[in-house]
C-alpha cells in the first residue's frame, strides 16, 4: 500500500461520514425546493398566453414548444385593474404608493416602539417590570382573528375608517420586535453602560450612540420581518378601506379573480410577481444583517 493511500485511509477512519448531517442537508434542500416551487410557477405562469394556464403547459416555448414569451402580460396586467382618475395613471400606481406609504409607516413605527419598549425592559429598574414582560409576551397567544371584530369597531369609534391611520396606527407596535430587541440589548456587556453613565450620559444618549449601531443586525431583522408582513397584508386592508383609492397591492391582487371572461390567472401572476419584487430586494440587501440578527439574538433573561 502506497503512502498517499494510507494516509487516506487513516483520514477516512479519522473523519467517518455523517450520515445524520447528510440527512439533515437532504431535508433541508428538500424544503428549499418545496419553498422555491410555487415561485417558480408563479414567475413562469406570468410570461404563458391563457390558454396555455388553462391548459396547464408547463413549458410552451422554445424548444419545446411555439409560444414566444408574453412580455405583454406584465403592462396589461397594470392596466387591467382599472384607472384613477384622480392621479390620472392606472390603479397600480395608487396601490403601489399606497403599500410603500402603508409599510413604510408600519416599519418606523414598529422600529421605533419596539426599541423605547426593549430599552426599558432590558436596562430601566421598574417595579413588576418582569411581570410586565410576560403579560406583554403571553398576547402572542391571542389569536389574531380573534380581536379583529373589536378593532374593526375602534376604527369606526375613531373615524379611521377608509383612512390611513386604520391601516398603520394598530400595526406600529410589535410583541416579537420587543421581545427580540430586549434578548440582544441583554448580549450587550453592562460595562458600556457603567461607562456611559461616568461620562455623563443619559438613557437616551446610552441608546442612540452605544445600543443601537451595535445592535443594527436585530434592528433590521425586524424592520424586514414587518415590512414582508405589511406588504402582503389582506385580510385587515380589504376590511377598514371601502375606496380603491385607499387600497393597497395585495387587494388589488383580488380584482383578477373576477371578470367577464373568468379568472384572468396569467395576468394575475404577472402583477402577483411584480408585488413580491420589493419584498426580495429588501431582503437582497438585508439578508446578512437579518441572518446575524436570528444568529446572535440569546434566550437569556
Amino acid at each position: 500500500m502506497s503512502e498517499s493511500t494510507l494516509s487516506q485511509t487513516r483520514k477516512n477512519e479519522r473523519h467517518p461520514f455523517n450520515w445524520g448531517r447528510f440527512f439533515i442537508y437532504v431535508v433541508l434542500v428538500i424544503g428549499a425546493l418545496v419553498s422555491v416551487i410555487p415561485f417558480v410557477y408563479m414567475v413562469l405562469s406570468s410570461f404563458k398566453s391563457y390558454g396555455s394556464v388553462i391548459a396547464n403547459n408547463f413549458w410552451p416555448w422554445w424548444p419545446f414548444g411555439t409560444e414566444p414569451l408574453q412580455f405583454s402580460n406584465y403592462p396589461e396586467a397594470i392596466t387591467d385593474i382599472g384607472f384613477d382618475k384622480t392621479w390620472n395613471m392606472p390603479l397600480f400606481f395608487r396601490y403601489l404608493a399606497n403599500s410603500l406609504i402603508v409599510s413604510g409607516c408600519i416599519v418606523l413605527g414598529t422600529v421605533t416602539t419596539s426599541t423605547l419598549a426593549a430599552y426599558a425592559f432590558a436596562y430601566i429598574k421598574v417595579p413588576g417590570k418582569s411581570l410586565m414582560f410576560l403579560l406583554i409576551l403571553a398576547t402572542l397567544m391571542i389569536p389574531n382573528d380573534l380581536t379583529l371584530v373589536p378593532k374593526l369597531v375602534m376604527m369606526y369609534n375613531f373615524k379611521w375608517y377608509n383612512n390611513y391611520q386604520a391601516l398603520i396606527i394598530p400595526f406600529t407596535v410589535s410583541v416579537f420586535g420587543i421581545f427580540l430587541l430586549r434578548q440582544y440589548f441583554m448580549q450587550i456587556p453592562k460595562d458600556l453602560f457603567d461607562a456611559a453613565k461616568i461620562d455623563g450620559a443619559g438613557h437616551l444618549r446610552y441608546l442612540w450612540s452605544i445600543v443601537m449601531p451595535l445592535s443594527k443586525p436585530a434592528l433590521i431583522t425586524i424592520a424586514l420581518l414587518n415590512f414582508i408582513w405589511s406588504w402582503d397584508s389582506f385580510k385587515w386592508p380589504l376590511l377598514v378601506t371601502r375606496d380603491s383609492s385607499m387600497r393597497v397591492l395585495a387587494v388589488g391582487l383580488q380584482q383578477f379573480l373576477v371578470g367577464e371572461g373568468g379568472t384572468k390567472i396569467h395576468l394575475m401572476m404577472a402583477f402577483a410577481s411584480m408585488v413580491v419584487v420589493p419584498v426580495l430586494i429588501f431582503y437582497f440587501f438585508t439578508q446578512k444583517y437579518f441572518t446575524e440578527g436570528i444568529a446572535k439574538t440569546g434566550i437569556k433573561g
